[in-house]
């Protein structure tokens, strides 16, 4: 008999929890799209790419998951320090994670925002899920570019952008 039995079933929502992060794209002039009832994109420029970020409902578990991606395709290789540099980059990481996507080879930030029982998201949890993928992808970016195109160790480019200098020359 399992520990735990969990009950997924269809609750009654007041909306559909995409209908949220639809609307505060809209107020806050985000460019996306919408093709799917359970599936919404959104493009958001940042300080070296711009970022692709799907955020998916997910009935079966009732979590509103968020995956942030960037255009750096990973050759074969060069995938098994990638795949070193996302474990060093995770270990730093105290919301969601990072994958090496295996069907495009592409890197990934994840995360899911689990909402059982019928709840809804919040605008604020919305932006919140949105700015930790976006900011996570920023702040660990050049160390994906530093591994396949100046070849260093996921070490040193794990260093190399965790390095901050401090004061004003």
């Amino acid at each position: 008999m399992p520990l735990l039995h969990v009950d997924f079933h269809d609750p009654d929502r007041s909306e559909h929890p995409l209908d949220v992060v639809e609307r505060l794209a809209s107020l806050r002039d985000w460019i996306f799209d919408r093709a799917d009832t359970d599936e919404m994109s959104i493009t958001s420029p940042g300080r070296w790419t711009d970022y692709h970020v799907a955020f998916t409902w997910i009935e079966d578990v009732e979590a509103l998951h968020v995956a942030c991606a960037f255009d750096l395709k990973v050759p074969e290789r060069q995938r098994t320090e990638i795949l070193r540099l996302i474990a060093l980059v995770n270990e730093q990481l105290w919301i969601g994670h990072f994958d090496l996507w295996s069907s495009d080879h592409v890197v990934m930030f994840r995360h899911a925002l689990v909402l059982a029982g019928g709840a809804v998201p919040t605008h604020p949890q919305c932006a919140t899920m949105m700015k930790c993928a976006v900011d996570a992808c920023e702040r660990y970016y050049q160390a994906f570019q530093f591994v396949l195109w100046a070849g260093k160790s996921a070490r040193e480019a794990l260093d190399a952008v965790l390095f901050e200098t401090e004061g004003e020359a």
